[in-house]
């Protein structure tokens, strides 16, 4: 009589054979890097003050583990940050400009003097947005102690700053920059992870 092997074992064997290419195989433009990159464009990423990228960002606590989709647009003088899913309670935009913040929820409309006070009173949980800017992009946030340790490439692999770690995971290109692709932040007992899916930089890296 003819025997059938279990469906799950097949299941198996599948998965550990993914698993298998991708311990082989690095992500997608890893190995494009090389040493002195970093440095050669570090001028035009400080000047970099317009982009806009989508992604992903999870969030874990002793609690709870949750994600929410991510939407970010940053201009000189403006940002505009929108979390959708699981952990932005639906719907969550915030907003800033000079001397003012706003979060927008299916509560209503809430405003403070920054952004990570704001984000504590009414969602229960906080970014370090002022630095955020900075860390997208690689950079340790300006004017702030801080220690760097760099890849064998010369690139950032983890930041140390106002008592986060972040983690640089993986890079990608566009626009001719090598930017972030996937960073872990730790706070304590907070973890963040954020991937981008899409990159693209304005015109204020001129």
């Amino acid at each position: 009589m003819r025997r059938h092997r279990p469906r799950h074992l097949l299941w198996l064997a599948l998965s550990l054979t993914l698993l298998a290419g991708c311990a082989t195989r690095p992500p997608t433009g890893e190995m494009e890097r090389s040493a002195g990159q970093w440095e050669a464009q570090r001028e035009r990423l400080e000047a970099l003050q317009a982009w806009e990228l989508t992604g992903k960002a999870g969030l874990r606590t002793p609690e709870d583990s949750t994600s929410a989709n991510l939407d970010w647009r940053q201009t000189p003088y403006h940002y505009r940050i929108l979390l959708s899913g699981p952990f932005g309670s639906g719907r969550s935009v915030l907003e800033g400009r000079q001397g003012r913040v706003s979060l927008t929820t299916g509560e209503g409309r809430f405003e403070a003097d920054n952004p990570e006070a704001l984000m504590q009173q009414q969602l229960g949980w906080s970014l370090p947005v002022s630095a955020l800017t900075d860390w997208i992009r690689g950079l340790p946030a300006a004017e702030r102690p801080h220690r760097l340790e760099r890849d064998p490439r010369g690139f950032p692999q983890a930041l140390h700053q106002d008592g986060w770690r972040i983690d640089y995971r993986a890079w990608t290109r566009a626009a001719d920059l090598w930017l972030p692709r996937r960073m872990t932040m730790t706070y304590e007992e907070l973890r963040v992870t954020l991937v981008v899916t899409r990159w693209q930089p304005g015109p204020g890296d001129a």
